[in-house]
Parts: structure tokens; sequence; C-alpha cells
């Protein structure tokens, strides 16, 4: 039976280190979603995520650190990610850089390739991190392919009985996964939207971020999330709805009406107000209740795609990608 403990309870940091240390994962909150994580230099223990997760092992993981130091034992920074660290660290932002001659980070966790996808999360996953003393890999806390987890509750409805110790710090605040931006000298290229809205990267930087990433369904796997079917429900995933099929579930955005909303097995907002923010922190929760209630399909309205509605599209587009 998987334990679940409050981080704010005071034994529960050295419970998840004891775990931690014998080369098991834990499921950790952050500001984006809940991570499965372990020791990132231990093929032992990126094996053991792979294979809680059923995780197709060329899908690389992100390795968490503590603080820029510790990053810089295993990539490179130049000067741009330099400025990118500075600017987003601690939070949702992911740079993928090359692997320094120090890195201990393991091939497992990286894909074999020569880069590596780093990032610093805020709050307790950082406090983890840096009383264990090197980065852990970190993907989201369920079954690979299916839909994010930000509660506690989440993560033991996918993965109760299949891990030790799942740590409760209550709803992510996010609610989407991080950004990832690939850093190639003075080049951004976008590999996955996420918490970061791609508009603050350009105001921060004064580049312009190169969107042109491999399409979903291409066999060009270089950072995580870049599956084509991903954040999938079991339930089939229409987008842009503008009208309920009897028994669908229907989640809009913005208070809009749809038509045959009386017919739909449940209804939900993302945000009545038309938050963005708000939608993003929703939007795997409502996937789940949609799911939940067992309906013969889950409509979508649309979503606006500025700002963290980029994000938001990416993750629908995934749900509702064919799937094998």
């Amino acid at each position: 039976m998987t334990r679940i403990l409050a981080i704010s309870d005071p034994g529960t940091l050295a419970s998840a280190l004891a775990v931690l240390r014998s080369g098991q994962p834990v499921a950790v909150p952050t500001e984006t979603v809940y991570g499965l994580a372990a020791d990132a230099t231990d093929p032992a223990a990126i094996t053991s995520i792979y294979e809680t997760k059923g995780r197709p092992r060329f899908n690389p993981l992100i390795a968490h650190i503590a603080d820029i130091d510790m990053a810089k034992l295993h990539v490179q920074f130049s000067p741009l990610a330099e400025q990118l660290a500075a600017a987003f660290w601690p939070g949702p932002l992911t740079l993928v850089l090359p692997l320094s001659e120090t890195s201990q980070i393991h091939p497992l966790a990286t894909a074999g390739l020569g880069t590596a996808a780093v990032r610093m999360p805020q709050g307790f996953a950082r406090d983890l991190i840096a009383k264990f003393g090197k980065p852990l890999a970190a993907p989201s806390a369920n079954r690979s392919g299916r839909v994010s987890p930000t509660t506690a509750q989440h993560v033991a409805e996918d993965l109760d009985g299949r891990i030790e110790l799942i740590l409760d710090g209550g709803r992510c605040r996010v609610g989407v996964e991080s950004t990832i931006l690939a850093v190639n000298d003075s080049q951004l290229q976008l590999l996955r939207p996420g918490g970061i809205p791609v508009e603050m990267i350009e105001a921060a930087t004064g580049k312009v971020v190169d969107r042109s990433t491999p399409p979903a369904g291409s066999t060009a796997v270089i950072a995580p999330g870049m599956l084509a079917s991903h954040y999938a429900p079991k339930a089939r995933v229409r987008l842009n709805a503008s009208e309920v099929l009897p028994g669908e579930a229907l989640i809009k955005f913005g208070a809009l009406p749809v038509e045959g909303e009386d017919q739909a097995k449940t209804v939900m907002d993302l945000s009545p107000a038309g938050d963005l923010r708000e939608a993003a922190a929703n939007l795997f929760d409502m996937l789940k209740q949609a799911d939940a209630s067992a309906p013969r399909g889950i409509a979508v309205a649309a979503v606006p795609e500025h700002g963290l509605g980029e994000a938001i599209n990416d993750r629908l587009n995934r749900a509702a990608a064919p799937r094998d």
C-alpha cells in the first residue's frame, strides 16, 4: 500500500530521502504537476521510473536541480542560458543544454543524447533536491500517456500500490508542465509550450523563439512531452466543439454557451472569467473529472492560443491525437 505524507509533517522530508536513497521513486509536488522523482545519476533508479510509468525509454527525462551550481556540474551554460536561468528560475522553465564533461546524469535519463533537460523547481521539491544532493529525474507521476496529476489524489488513482510514497503538497499552482527550450548559442527553439508563455521569454531576452518544433507524430523525441498521443483520458477527446453530442462530457471556456450542453453528461468551465492562468491550473483536473463520468466522449470548446493558451492547446491536441 502506498503511503501519502503531507509535506508539512516534520518527518516527511526524512522519509522521502530514505526512499530516494534506496533507489526507488517518490511522487513529489511541484508548482507545475506532481513528479515521479528518482536519482538522475542511478540507472536502477531511473529504470524504476520507466517501469512504474510504462514510459518508452527513448523519451528523455527532465533532471531537476536545486541551484545554478548544481546545474553547472551537469550542463554547459551559454550567456543566453544564464540570462534565462536568472529570469525564470526557480520556476516552470526547462532548458535543454549540452552535457558537461563533469555530468553524472545517466544516459538512461537523457535517452543517450548529448544534451540534458534541466529545471529548477519552486518550493518543497527544490528543498528535497538540495538535501538529496543530486539531480532528481522527475516526469509526471502517472502512467505514461495519461492525464498528468495536479493533486496527490490524482497520483494515488494512477500509481497506488506501484510506488512506496506520495508527498502531498496540495494542488499544483501552475497546473501544466514546464515550458521546454533548446538553447543553441544565441538561438532559442520551443520544444514544448508550458507554464512560462513564449511572449514572456521573448520580452525577457529580446530574442524571437523558434516555434518550428517537430510536428505531432514526428519520431524526433528530443525532450519530454513530444509524443503525439499524450496527456490522454480514456474517453476520446473532441476539440473546438461548437456543439455537444448526447452523452458527451463538456469542458468549455469563458462561460460561453455551447449548443446542446443540456444533453451533456457533465459540464465544466476551465475559467468562467476567461482567465488562461485559471484555465491552465484546472485543465488536467477537469479532464480527469470529465473522464470519470464515463462519457461517450469529451467535447472541449475552443481556447485562445495566446499566452498560456498555447500550452493548454498543446496538451489538448496531444490528448485528442490518434492512439495506438
